[in-house]
């Protein structure tokens, strides 16, 4: 993900320091996280499934990907193993299910519903 540098190195936010954004007038800041989340990208997961169709079927999240409005995507595995730049979110299920018996899946995540400028508690 790119960043910005700001104009004005001395006016940034430090680390977890919000003070800097939590200052813009409440309209600029709703109209901020309204772009985000207009232009965000769809999470999604790959989930290989070992042995479908069986008693034995089981499965693992082995992936998360973004996918952009033009349709590309950006992956990586689950291990930090492979980092992967692809045409759709689609075309990655063919690098999960490359052994036998294993099929590949995406799981949409929901779309963001809010946006906020500050950090959460947890994070």
């Amino acid at each position: 993900m790119a960043t910005v540098s700001p104009q004005n190195p001395g006016s940034a936010p430090d680390g977890d320091d919000c003070d800097g954004l939590t200052a813009l007038p409440s309209a600029f800041a709703e109209e901020l996280c309204a772009l985000a989340l207009d232009i965000a990208p769809r999470l999604f997961a790959v989930a290989q499934v070992h042995a479908p169709g069986t008693d034995e079927a089981d499965g693992r999240v082995a992936a998360w990907g973004m996918a952009y409005e033009d349709g590309r995507a950006q992956v990586v595995s689950v291990d930090g193993g492979a980092r992967m730049s692809v045409g759709s979110a689609e075309s990655a299920l063919r690098w999960f299910a490359r052994r036998e018996g294993i099929t590949a899946r995406l799981v949409w995540l929901s779309p963001p519903a809010a946006a906020s400028l500050q950090r959460d508690a947890d994070g």
